[in-house]
């Protein structure tokens, strides 16, 4: 079954270089051993890089044993999202990609709160309701 993105279409790859996702495939793809749901598609910054770190959740530093390169800003990622939108509540969050977000995102984070750091929403988003 294909997986869905936050504005109902299929799910679009998130990130290749570095590649993302909980399946390292480049996409925000989700299952239930994904216990962190890594569905929210991100533009980091160094804001977000920062804050991430000051929670213990360093995405600067490689782990290449996890296959991880290790963040700069401008990097699209899978990022978890009870992580997110506590840098959102923070007053840091990341730019989303909503047509890479995974729609299972919706259980946690309201589209409303995506919506206002989306850097793919077009000029009128009403269509787009679920």
């Amino acid at each position: 079954m294909t997986e869905r993105n936050v504005l109902g279409g299929e799910l679009q790859p998130c990130g290749t270089e570095p590649l993302t996702g909980f399946f390292r495939d480049g996409s925000c793809s989700t299952a239930p051993e994904d216990l962190g749901s890594h569905t929210i598609c991100a533009v980091v910054t160094a804001e977000f890089l920062d804050h991430q770190r000051s929670i213990g959740n360093d995405l600067s530093t490689p782990r290449h044993q996890y296959r991880f390169p290790g963040l700069v800003p401008g990097d699209r990622w899978c990022v978890t999202a009870v992580n997110w939108a506590r840098a959102y509540n923070d007053g840091v969050a990341a730019p989303v990609v909503l047509a890479c977000t995974n729609e299972a995102v919706l259980r946690i984070v309201p589209l409303e709160v995506l919506r206002e750091h989306a850097v793919d929403v077009p000029a009128d988003p009403g269509p787009l309701e679920p």
